[in-house]
């Protein structure tokens, strides 16, 4: 069973607007939508920041890798300018406000654990510790439909929040689906598979959900191929062109 949202909007505001910022979570509102999924990985000082990248140049103006910039100096920095100036001096958000934020306004989540590299098992520990506090009341009461969807391609991240916090929920990222992949999402107690759709066949959505798992998509940009993936019993997927397939597509 799938209780989450069939359409997410990518890292907030897709094409839209910069990604990862609370610029792009506000497009994407506009645009209607109410679920998103953004990256998080962890500062200097251990305090989880939503970005991409651990090296800064893309998307953040300076160099250097994010384990080496502590999450004050980070937010102070520029990532809008990137993308227009429109958006000159759109700093990168801190973990907990930003989702903060998206609780408040009813937007549900699906953070992507995004260790900088040889910090898997501290990002893992420290997102699922804050994203399970903040939603205290909604696991207890098991409306995991309302809680975050903690999601990674690092399964050492993926086991240190399952350990730190065993009530929210996980699923394991894939770039596609090795020979043993039902092994390993039930290893890491997976809610749901989170997978390339262009590496994606019919035969294994149809595996995926014979054993069980949700089965989710990344990242989908043309309204057919959606419809596609859909029709082979994909349960859910990202988007960037959230001007083209929208929260009630169908």
């Amino acid at each position: 069973m799938w209780p989450y949202p069939r359409i997410v909007a990518h890292r907030g505001g897709g094409t839209l607007a910069p990604e990862n910022t609370l610029a792009g979570l506000r497009r994407g509102m506009a645009a209607g939508f109410r679920a998103i999924e953004f990256d998080v990985m962890l500062a200097r000082d251990g305090v989880p920041v939503v970005l991409h990248d651990p090296e800064l140049g893309r998307t953040v103006a300076g160099a250097g890798s994010v384990a080496d910039i502590d999450a004050s100096d980070l937010a102070a920095r520029d990532a809008g300018s990137w993308f227009g100036p429109d958006y000159a001096g759109e700093p990168v958000p801190l973990f907990v406000e930003f989702a903060q934020y998206c609780k408040a306004h009813g937007v549900w989540m699906n953070i992507e654990i995004k260790p900088v590299p040889g910090h898997d098992a501290q990002t893992g520990t420290v997102v699922a510790r804050l994203a399970a506090a903040m939603f205290a009341d909604e696991l207890a009461a098991g409306r995991l439909e309302r809680a975050p969807l903690l999601s990674s391609f690092s399964e050492a991240a993926l086991q240190a929040a399952r350990d730190a916090a065993p009530a929210l929920p996980r699923a394991w990222l894939t770039s596609s689906l090795p020979a043993d992949w039902k092994a390993r999402a039930r290893a890491l107690d997976a809610v749901a598979i989170h997978t390339n759709h262009m590496r994606l066949t019919r035969g294994q959505a149809a595996a995926v959900k014979a054993a069980g798992f949700g089965l989710f998509c990344y990242t989908v940009n043309a309204p057919a191929r959606a419809r596609e993936l859909f029709g082979w019993g994909v349960d859910g997927l990202c988007t960037d062109r959230i001007d083209l397939i929208g929260p009630a597509f169908n």
